[in-house]
């Protein structure tokens, strides 16, 4: 236990709370000098594919809430797979290693129309809170899940909640991964630094306002209710992804398909994707390409 702990923050000293700043921290931008083919910016959109896991992660108590999961892969994600098709994307599925037991052939498909399947957990638990050595052996695990159902060994991660404990980066780094996915300490690609020193690791940063849970996740048992009308959520991303064009930088999105796969809200995400293409210059990549292209074309 830390000498400081019965401290109040602000009668820490210096030494204290740079320690707890340095412990992850944002390094160089990975903003490439240019993009794919003489594209302005890059599209990389996200599907955090959590179906049962969450109400797993709580007990399993609620077949309700089992059942909205089990929507997301039976009407959900084949109806984003088919979408994608359509318009000749791909994308990155953040898988938690219980649903990829729970539907394999899902992954395989996926994986099959150039998608990436990335980690995401073993059961949606919540890594930043967990014992070192239970989360190293849970993400060591899930990788191998992913890969034994693919084929392809994941280079990505995206924490269940979006939050780092004091060893995931170091977990990340000796899982040798191309990148994380969980961060917010940017809009484009930056190397996260582990205590003062550089990781190798690529950020490929997300944002609340980017996502479409916060808008429209819903909970009959809390006070958690939809609060934005599908209108107002496409404004936001098109408003987020025009931003991206106008900088030459990089529009990210995070999708969760028992969210955005209903009838009166895919059609957002078709949406952007038409906006996006109509411009004629944008790159649509997984997470994976964008954070390669980033860290091997990033502006000295």
């Amino acid at each position: 236990m830390s000498e400081h702990t019965s401290l109040e923050p602000w009668q820490w000293p210096d030494a204290h709370w740079q320690k707890l700043v340095d412990r992850v921290r944002a390094g160089r931008s990975l903003h490439p000098t240019h993009w794919p083919d003489g594209a302005r910016c890059a599209v990389a959109l996200s599907f955090d594919s959590d179906h049962d896991s969450n109400e797993l992660r709580d007990g399993g108590k609620s077949i309700g809430r089992l059942s909205w999961g089990q929507y997301g892969s039976r009407v959900a994600v084949p109806r984003i797979q088919k979408l994608l098709a359509r318009f000749d994307v791909r994308a990155s599925f953040y898988v938690p290693a219980v649903v990829a037991k729970l539907y394999p052939d899902e992954q395989r498909s996926l994986t099959a129309d150039g998608h990436e399947i990335g980690i995401h957990g073993w059961i949606h638990e919540l890594n930043s809170v967990l014992p070192a050595k239970d989360e190293r052996d849970l993400m060591m695990r899930a990788a191998d899940v992913l890969e034994a159902v693919t084929g392809k060994r994941p280079v990505g991660l995206r924490t269940p909640s979006w939050d780092f404990s004091d060893s995931t980066l170091a977990i990340e780094k000796e899982m040798e991964l191309l990148y994380d996915s969980s961060l917010m300490a940017d809009e484009n690609c930056y190397e996260l630094m582990l205590e003062g020193e550089p990781s190798g690791v690529v950020e490929v940063p997300v944002e609340w306002v980017r996502d479409d849970a916060v808008y429209f996740m819903m909970n009959r048992f809390q006070s958690l209710r939809p609060y934005t009308a599908p209108t107002d959520v496409l404004d936001i991303f098109v408003r987020e992804f025009e931003a991206a064009y106008e900088d030459g930088g990089l529009f990210q999105l995070t999708m969760h398909p028992h969210i955005i796969g209903y009838r009166s809200r895919i059609w957002i995400l078709e949406e952007v994707i038409r906006r996006a293409q109509a411009k004629g210059d944008v790159w649509f990549a997984t997470h994976a390409e964008v954070a390669a292209w980033s860290l091997k074309h990033a502006a000295p």
